[in-house]
């Protein structure tokens, strides 16, 4: 945010004038006093008061303590109380679960795991008013399942190289798909792409070259 100016008859009066403006107190205003003014000779000849003003840019509050203890709630009213560890890689809060039930809290192909996710960063987001990234694992059942898509990919993917037909893939969320175009995208014979709408869309794997009478990719349903 760029400063704005503000003129006064001195500079008690500018400085109100740049509350009133931003609608804060003048603590939280960075304030460059550019001339104080004078009342001139005999109240002639005056010059006002100039400043300079902005609002003070606060840091970020650490979201990490309060993304563990809002986490920590909701497996209470889930009745599946947990111990909720943590820790931030750059603009992302990873968020680990130790409980006795981790079958019940990761959900039918994680789907629980993911509506939880969900749930936290909507709430935290709107909790500090800005962009939040959160990850929740429950005893690295991301990494595994993370590496049985890779394995899924390179699989469906031979397939494809074998056949020279597309194969198309069961609905997946966004992270999933992710998995899918990014184990891919560096075999040459290959090209990928996501059909559907909403969140849960198809992945579709097909051969980077057609073969003569083969339909493309992009014309199937």
């Amino acid at each position: 945010m760029e400063f704005v100016e503000f003129e006064g008859k001195s500079t008690e009066e500018a400085i109100d004038s740049a509350c009133a403006h931003f609608q804060v107190s003048a603590e939280q205003l960075e304030i460059e006093i550019v001339s104080v003014g004078s009342s001139g000779l005999f109240g002639l000849g005056g010059r006002k008061a100039k400043i300079r003003a902005v609002l003070r840019e606060e840091a970020p509050v650490p979201l990490l303590p309060e993304a563990q203890e809002v986490l920590e709630q909701m497996l209470e009213k889930m009745d599946e109380p947990g111990k909720v560890t943590g820790h931030q890689e750059d603009d992302r809060i990873i968020l680990n679960i130790e409980t006795e039930d981790a079958g019940l809290l990761i959900g039918k192909q994680g789907q629980t795991l993911e509506a939880m996710q969900y749930l936290l960063t909507k709430i935290l987001a709107k909790k500090s008013r800005r962009k939040v990234r959160i990850t929740i694992d429950v005893e690295s059942y991301r990494a595994r399942h993370n590496e049985a898509l890779a394995q899924l990919a390179l699989k469906n993917g031979d397939k494809v190289k074998r056949s020279g037909k597309p194969i198309t893939l069961n609905p997946m969320n966004p992270h999933d798909r992710r998995i899918v175009h990014l184990t891919l995208q560096s075999d040459r014979e290959l090209k990928t792409m996501s059909r559907g709408e909403g969140l849960y869309k198809k992945v579709i794997i097909y051969p980077a070259k057609k073969r003569e009478g083969q339909e493309d990719a992009s014309n199937l349903s």
